[in-house]
């Protein structure tokens, strides 16, 4: 029912989908996500929509490799079908013309900043996109952002591509150098956290897409409960997106790290 009809690597651990969908193509919004499930005794992993495509139907997902249930997925090939496909779930992102909008990504947080940056852009801002990753090789959608953004801004911790240093050297340069009226940052919990305080620094109004444990998608289960601003917020349902200098990042992060020995040990059983 929901067949993948291409597969790409971004990297040995980074595979991009695109999935038979054409209702969600049709309703979905920059910012909304999906979850997934591979397998009737799957997990539920959530995947922000990088981007769809209403003509064919199909919607773009991108996943990293982590655990047993990511495994499970970006090991599918074309013509495989996911067992189920929810969505478009969460609120969309607020898009408006705002002014200058830096938008900062990291991993494969830039692939659900990808259709931000289009929406931005669109609403008439001055879009600048600060990519951020370990090397050039773990880089990706490069090529995508530069045909949608004004200016595209590429660090690496190693500088085997753009500058070396880390994603805030990048905001911060950009910051300095001309008036900013908002920051939008999708990544790792830890490079999220980084780029609010750079922000909150400089007093810049940043949004932080999070992307915590999820199960059932409806605010339900509370899995996927977060602090912004001193009271309890579900992902699922008040987010992705939240003011990230309300967000306690340390608290989800050490949610988000609560399963990772688990983990661990199943990805071992099955020889991964």
């Amino acid at each position: 029912m929901y067949k993948i009809v291409d597969k790409e690597f971004f990297s040995e651990n980074v595979v991009k989908l695109e999935v038979e969908a054409p209702l969600i193509a049709k309703a979905r919004k920059p910012g909304n996500f999906v979850i997934v499930r591979v397998g009737e005794n799957g997990e539920r992993i959530p995947l922000t929509i990088a981007s769809a495509d209403e003509k064919k139907g199909t919607i773009t997902l991108v996943a990293q490799r982590v655990g047993v249930s990511s495994t499970k997925l970006t090991d599918l090939n074309v013509g495989d079908e996911l067992t189920d496909l929810v969505g478009p779930l969460g609120k969309p992102t607020d898009i408006e013309n705002y002014g200058t909008v830096v938008c900062a990504g990291g991993g494969v947080g830039v692939a659900p900043l990808l259709p931000i940056v289009e929406g931005m852009k669109k609403a008439g801002n001055k879009v600048i996109v600060v990519l951020a990753a370990r090397n050039k090789d773990l880089i990706i959608l490069e090529k995508q952002m530069r045909e949608l953004a004004d200016e595209v801004i590429i660090m690496t911790d190693d500088g085997s591509a753009g500058k070396k240093g880390l994603v805030t050297n990048g905001v911060e340069e950009v910051i300095l150098r001309e008036k900013v009226d908002l920051c939008v940052t999708i990544g790792p919990a830890i490079m999220m956290k980084f780029v609010s305080l750079l922000t909150k620094k400089y007093n810049l109004p940043t949004i932080a897409s999070l992307n915590t444990i999820m199960v059932d998608g409806t605010g339900m289960c509370g899995a996927c409960r977060v602090t912004v601003g001193g009271k309890t917020k579900f992902v699922c349902v008040d987010g992705p997106e939240f003011d990230a200098h309300q967000v306690d990042f340390d608290e989800m992060m050490m949610r988000l790290g609560a399963y990772k020995e688990l983990e661990k040990a199943d990805l071992y059983k099955i020889g991964k």
